[in-house]
This record gives structure tokens, sequence and C-alpha cells, in this order.
């Protein structure tokens, strides 16, 4: 079966923020324009999943529910298939969300004035987090090196030394630079972790999502005291476009530790739709899922041969996994505001603004790729005409 991913779907007045930010300025938005900032796809998802729901709800009683074994079977299986581990059913903590999950495992593993490890520049949620949790933001920020970032293991590993570091925040995928860790430097990070008695909180949401060519790792497939000495982040959300149907699992092994977040968090249970369309998704849509990373990938060399023919001087980072593209706009000498005015009110570009990532990301912008590509090639030829009108190209020769 082929998918459609090129369908132009126009969420004005449907209660998407990003869309209502950008109809602020341009209320009847032409065809093709979309907002090109949060990560929830401009797609259709996943026809089974509609299918599969309409079905349930035919059948089904609203009333008071909790997973099924169905349901951890599809769960299971998914990560064995995709990714090497099948996840054990006692390790299993459903919440109705990676953010409010790593909310709460902040909350539980950490007291107030703690330190908590990010690498910026990073998804900035993680930096409300912690300062919501009244906890103490330590950074190691990652370095640039060519088209891709790396961790500063040196720095890394003194940060995690610090006797007020309590947990570290992995983004893997990392978010926003697009980059897949490999094996060997999952092996690094929980060697310094666990010398220094730091907990891993491993965010893998865009782990399904990975371009040709590269290979992901989960921190599960480490497995012994590694794994232990970690809570790791799953959901359905990134890989079928489904965020507000407000799924995650968590695994998390050491029982003292899943014992401490439960308790922390009380009852707490998913709604009847978020486990019937996670089943579905991961039992019928892993072939929507290989035509979909198809789409991105194409997306993603549209993306580059544009940068590189028409604005040469925006460095477009390598895309290794997530469907977002990060791209450096400092050649044109604007401060971070200026620079955003530009891009909102000249172009109609409504990307996220690097600097909101943290450090190291003052002049960048990233891109979200999870578009039609007739609305891709749309939103970069705005860009380009509106450069020109500003007389700006020459800025990126």
């Amino acid at each position: 079966m082929q998918y459609d991913f090129e369908s132009y779907i126009r969420r004005v007045g449907a209660g998407s923020r990003k869309w209502d930010e950008m109809c602020e300025l341009y209320p009847d938005p032409p065809e093709n324009m979309v907002p090109l900032s949060v990560a929830d796809m401009e797609l259709r998802n996943p026809p089974e999943i509609i299918e599969g729901l309409k079905e349930f709800l035919d059948n089904t009683i609203l009333g008071y529910t909790g997973p099924t074994q169905a349901y951890f079977d599809s769960v299971i299986s998914w990560m064995e298939r995709r990714h090497g581990f099948a996840p054990k059913r006692e390790w299993f903590v459903e919440t109705p969300g990676i953010v409010p999950a790593i909310e709460q495992l902040v909350s539980a593993y950490t007291q107030p004035g703690d330190g908590v490890l990010v690498t910026p520049p990073v998804y900035y949620p993680f930096f409300h987090i912690v300062k919501g949790c009244g906890r103490k933001i330590i950074t190691s920020a990652l370095v640039a090196r060519g088209r891709t970032y790396d961790i500063d293991f040196d720095d890394f590993a003194a940060k995690a030394a610090l006797p007020e570091t309590k947990l570290f925040i992995l983004c893997s995928p990392h978010n926003p630079v697009g980059r897949v860790w490999t094996r060997e430097e999952l092996i690094r990070i929980s060697e310094i972790c666990l010398e220094n008695e730091v907990y891993i909180i491993s965010d893998e949401i865009h782990s399904d999502i990975i371009m040709p060519g590269h290979r992901f790792t989960s921190i599960a497939n480490l497995g012994g005291e590694f794994f232990e000495n970690c809570a790791l982040c799953t959901a359905p959300s990134k890989t079928f476009n489904m965020a507000g149907v407000q799924v995650s699992n968590l695994f998390i092994p050491n029982e003292q530790r899943r014992a401490k977040l439960r308790e922390a968090r009380g009852y707490s249970s998913l709604n009847i739709f978020a486990y019937k369309a996670c089943e579905i998704a991961y039992n019928r849509c892993e072939q929507w899922l290989e035509q979909l990373i198809v789409h991105i990938d194409s997306n993603r060399q549209l993306a580059e041969s544009f940068f590189s023919e028409k604005i040469p001087g925006v460095k477009v980072y390598e895309l290794q996994g997530t469907y977002l593209l990060w791209l450096d706009f400092r050649c044109f000498g604007l401060n971070d505001k200026d620079l955003e005015t530009f891009l909102r009110r000249k172009a109609g570009w409504f990307t996220d603004e690097g600097y909101i990532f943290g450090e190291g990301g003052s002049g960048f912008e990233r891109l979200h790729l999870a578009v039609p590509g007739s609305a891709l090639e749309y939103m970069l030829n705005r860009l380009y005409t509106a450069l020109a009108e500003e007389n700006m190209l020459h800025a990126s020769c």
C-alpha cells in the first residue's frame, strides 16, 4: 500500500497553537503555507489508526480503562522488532507524555537545589522542567565539528562529578541537532554517570525516525548495570503523529526506582483511546513508518540542495535522526530577535528559534521536515524571495 504524505491539511481554527500563532500574522494563509516549528507532523495519520479507533468506538463502553495484555504485548513486540530489546512487563510505567514523565522523574529522584545535567543546544522543555521543579541546571555544551556535534567528554565528566549533580537527561536521538549517538558514546556516558552516581533519564521519543545509513542504539541495549541506572522514555507520538493522544511508556528496570516514582506520582492511568491508539500503531503501522522515513529523507535532500545551491551561507547540519533540521543563519549578521522578526514577518517562516534551545543555539533555526514535499518547496521559495527583496542574498555567498 502506498500512503499519502502529500495532502495539505489546513489546521486553521483546529486548536493547533503553532497554526494559531502563524494565523495571527497571516489570517488566511495561502495554500501550502505551514508552520515549521512544533514537532507534530503536517501529514495525515496512518489510516489504520483512524479506522481502528472508529471500529473500537463502535464496540466499546467509555468507562474506566487500564492497560490490557494486548497493549503490553504490542509495545514489547515493537521494542523487540525495532530496537532489539524486550522490556519486561514489570518495568512499565505508562504516562500521558514524556515531558510530564520527565517532570515526575526529576521531582521523584532529586531534592530542591540538586543539579540536573543537560547537553545544549537541547530540547527546551528540559530547562523549564528543571527550573520549575526548583532544581539547578548544569550544562555541558555539545561541540560542533564539521556538519555534526559531539559530546565534550572531558567537560561532561567534570560536570557529572560535581557533588550537586544527581541526574542527567539524555536526548537520544538529540533534538535539535539531529545526532544519533553511537553505542561507544552511550557506554562512555553510562560509565561516567555510574561512576559519579548520576542517574540517567533517556528521552528516546524520536528513536523510530532514523535516517538511512544511520543506526540507533537504545540505552536499553547496553543492559546490565548501565540500564539499571536509567529510566528509558518512549512513545509512539512522534513516530505516528499522535502527540494529542498523550501516551508514553517508561521502562525502569530498577525496582526501587520504579516504586519511588509510582509512590511520588500517586494513582494514574491513560485515557481509553491512548491505550488503543498505541496498540494499533505498533501492531499495524510499521509499513507506514518505513514510507514516512523515505519521505522525510527526501525532504532532507530537498532542503540541503536548496540551501547549497541558492543560499550557501546557511549551514545545514547532518540529519541522522528525528525529522528536525538544524540550520545556521549567522551569515546574515542578525541578532536573535531581528532574525525571528525577519523570518516571520517577511518570509512567513515560523520555525523554532535556535536560542530557545540554550547555549550554542543563538543564530540557528530548527526546521521541521514532516510536511508535504510541495509545502516544503513552497516555504523554501518564500525564504529565498524574502531574502532577495531585502537584498540579503549577498550575505550568504
